[in-house]
C-alpha cells in the first residue's frame, strides 16, 4: 500500500552521491516504493506492488546496476540507474530514472542525468538505452534535453544516447559526490542578509 508522503523539500539542502550495492539497498528500496501511483506506473510501466519492487532492488544489488542518487537528509529522494549492457536486447547499458514528488521542479532530474552520463563515460560506454512510458512526459522531455531521440514501440518510449567525451577534469567534478543546488542556497543566503541589513538601516531612520 502507498502513503501520502508530506515531506517538503528544502532546495539547496541535498546532495549527489552513488550507493554502495548491498549495504545501501534499502535506500533505493524505499524510495522506490514511496513513489505515488502515476510516477509508479511512468517508472515501471505499469503498477507494480512493494514485493516487485523489493525484488528489483535486490536485483540490482546483485547484477553491478550503477545507481545514483539525489539525498536529504540522509533519505534518497531521485534515483538515476546504469544497468549493465548485457541485460538489453541491444547490448546497451540502458538507464533509468524516478524522482519523487517533493524534489521536482528543482533541477535534480537534470543533475542526476549528468552525474549518470559521467559515470558511464568512466566505464567507458559510448551509448546508452533509455525506455520509459509512453505517457511519461516529463521523462521524454528530459531524455529529449541530453540529445535521446525517442520512438514509440510496444507500448513505451525508446531511444538511445549519444555520450559525448569529456576533459578528465570534467568529469572528475561530475562524479565526485556534490552538493546539489550550492548556487541557490547562497543566492537565497545574500538575500536574506540584505532584507535583514535594510530592515535594519530603515529601523534606524525612523528612530
Amino acid at each position: 500500500m502507498i502513503q501520502e508522503d508530506t515531506y517538503r523539500s528544502r532546495p539547496g539542502f541535498g546532495y549527489v552521491r552513488t550507493l554502495s550495492q548491498r549495504e545501501e539497498l534499502p535506500l533505493l528500496r524505499d524510495h522506490l516504493q514511496r513513489l505515488d501511483p502515476e510516477s509508479r506506473h511512468d517508472r515501471f510501466n505499469g503498477f507494480l506492488d512493494d514485493g516487485f519492487i523489493e525484488r528489483y532492488a535486490a536485483r540490482c544489488a546483485e547484477d553491478g546496476t550503477l545507481i545514483v542518487v539525489y539525498m536529504e537528509s540522509g533519505v534518497v529522494r531521485g534515483a538515476a540507474e546504469l544497468h549493465p549492457p548485457g541485460q538489453s536486447e541491444d547490448g546497451l547499458p540502458e538507464v533509468a530514472f524516478s524522482v519523487e514528488k517533493c524534489v521536482r521542479r528543482q533541477g535534480v532530474g537534470s543533475i542526476l542525468f549528468k552525474r549518470l552520463i559521467a559515470e558511464a563515460q568512466w566505464k567507458g560506454h559510448r551509448r546508452l538505452r533509455i525506455t520509459t512510458g509512453a505517457e511519461n512526459h516529463a521523462m521524454r522531455a528530459l531524455a529529449a534535453k541530453f540529445g535521446a531521440c525517442l520512438e514509440f514501440r510496444r507500448g513505451e518510449s525508446t531511444g538511445t544516447i549519444e555520450v559525448r567525451p569529456q576533459p578528465q577534469a570534467e568529469l572528475a567534478k561530475l562524479v565526485v559526490d556534490t552538493p546539489l543546488m550550492v548556487a541557490h542556497a547562497m543566492m537565497d543566503l545574500n538575500r536574506a542578509c540584505w532584507k535583514l541589513l535594510s530592515r535594519m538601516s530603515g529601523s534606524g531612520r525612523a528612530a
